[in-house]
């Protein structure tokens, strides 16, 4: 989905001007004619996903200074490139002073704005970025911070809130790479435990004779080796959360300890002449079926049905498929700050690839495979080309009678409300049925026809369904030969 760009002009000229450039840059539009309509539409009707906004200052009823001193206390964060005819130095400073990113004195080429928007954008991503690590680091990130587009994650989160208002211990399970963590983190963060700390441990990647040390701590001299006191993860979380991963490797010793620190409150470092009192907040989380090791004894009954209270399943990617575009935006716009690249989306093609693909490795190898396709990037959007691992296997899937079908998800593709026979029929293949990559033109015009269809010729929804402006989507039709007034006119 392109970014959504405002554009504040009375002037119908220079309306018309600065939305044509908007457009033509990929960017969707919005407009309004006066200060009050920018105003309703970004506070009364909560921003309208507006990622960016072109304020003229001189406008009629509330002007540009009005537009910038109502919203700046609401969106601090919102990217405001002020217009005007005048150039004056005190202007300028005023302007800025009330939350204005830039500055363009009247008349300003197509260049220019490019320019400005662009740098403007990427500010926007940057501190979006830096406010999200600094959430991180400070045990503050909430449910807001997780995507939750399809019906399973939206269940899981719904059961998360009810657990952060308490202090019961949860057991998130799932696969490798689902984000476990992601939702431990917005359970602490959305607790009365905010702001405190959040440690975790990895209990698959410590090495057994370290566990407890590493756990629970050590006195100075308690082995060979322990040259100074060492305060374990448990004491490092006091007060917070500790969040144990991968729980079901714990050796069977460490987890007659857990078990007890779970219970009295208080964990026996190693060496230590007395127990320590520590308060801590559990999440713990597994790949694997605690149940099944229970019965095979590799895993403690009681200890199974202390860190069982609250269990949540996680899904796998494969089954919130409706998460993709969201999670892939996200991740264009973290990878493009932090490598300093000029990426604004994904091709609409890539991404019904990226959809259609099963991810075995969950939203970790989607992460990675972004971050490659970022690197790589020559161009403003991704493209197949960026994604050549993925395109190859998914290819070879089809070959083998595998992944190549095509799969429609609500509110992506065949759109909501469509049956599956119907979602079927409208999807969008990558390959052929030789198992050989389509070209990008071919699956272009399949979405242009698709979208035609679905929204019943209705140019604007069309348009803004498939990201593109009004006067593009034109020409692409012309070029396919379809009858413009016909299309129009079967709505």
């Amino acid at each position: 989905m392109a970014q959504k760009i405002l554009v504040v002009e009375d002037d119908p000229a220079q309306l018309r001007y600065l939305e044509t450039i908007v457009a033509n840059l990929g960017y969707e539009t919005l407009t309004a004619a006066d200060g009050d309509a920018a105003v309703d539409l970004l506070i009364r009707q909560d921003r309208s996903g507006v990622d960016l906004v072109l304020l003229d200052l001189v406008l009629p009823k509330l002007d540009g200074f009005g537009v910038l001193q109502r919203v700046e206390p609401i969106h601090p964060d919102l990217q405001i490139i002020v217009l005007t005819m005048s150039g004056g130095v005190g202007t300028v400073v005023q302007a800025m002073r009330h939350g204005a990113t830039d500055f363009l004195v009247k008349p300003v080429s197509p260049e220019r704005i490019q320019i400005s928007i662009e740098n403007a954008l990427k500010i926007s991503t940057l501190s979006g970025e830096l406010s999200r690590i600094t959430r991180k680091v400070n045990g503050e990130m909430t449910f807001d911070d997780l995507v939750a587009v399809a019906p399973p994650m939206r269940n899981v989160v719904d059961l998360a809130k009810r657990a952060a208002a308490s202090n019961i211990a949860v057991l998130l399970e799932g696969e490798s790479g689902v984000g476990k963590e992601m939702i431990a983190r917005a359970v602490q963060g959305s607790s009365e435990r905010a702001g405190k700390p959040f440690v975790t441990v990895n209990c698959s990647a410590i090495p057994e004779n370290l566990v407890e040390s590493i756990l629970f701590g050590h006195e100075r001299g308690s082995f060979t080796g322990a040259q100074q006191k060492h305060i374990g993860k448990f004491q490092e979380a006091n007060g917070g959360t500790l969040f144990l991963d991968e729980v079901g490797e714990l050796p069977p010793d460490i987890q007659v300890k857990l078990l007890r620190a779970l219970q009295d409150g208080e964990i026996d470092p190693v060496g230590s002449k007395r127990p320590v009192n520590v308060n801590v907040r559990l999440i713990s989380a597994t790949n694997r079926d605690l149940l099944q090791l229970v019965e095979t004894e590799r895993f403690r009954e009681d200890l199974y049905y202390r860190l069982n209270v609250f269990p949540i399943r996680v899904p796998p990617l494969r089954e919130r498929r409706e998460d993709i575009p969201a999670l892939v935006r996200a991740f264009v716009q973290r990878f493009a700050a932090s490598e300093g690249k000029v990426v604004a989306g994904v091709d609409d093609s890539v991404m019904d690839l990226l959809i259609s693909y099963p991810w075995p490795g969950n939203v970790r190898q989607l992460e990675n495979a972004v971050f490659r396709a970022v690197v790589l990037a020559d161009a403003e959007h991704l493209r197949l080309d960026d994604f050549g691992q993925i395109a190859g296997r998914l290819a070879q899937a089809a070959q083998q009678g595998g992944v190549g079908r095509p799969f429609a998800i609500s509110g992506y593709g065949a759109g909501a409300g469509v049956s599956v026979g119907a979602a079927a029929a409208m999807a969008i293949t990558a390959v052929d049925q030789q198992g050989s990559m389509r070209s990008l033109r071919d699956i272009e015009d399949d979405a242009i026809r698709i979208a035609l269809d679905r929204y019943n010729g209705q140019m604007s929804e069309v348009a803004r369904r498939l990201g593109i402006g009004r006067s593009t989507l034109y020409r692409k039709i012309r070029d396919l030969g379809i009858d413009v007034d016909r299309a129009q006119s079967a709505g």
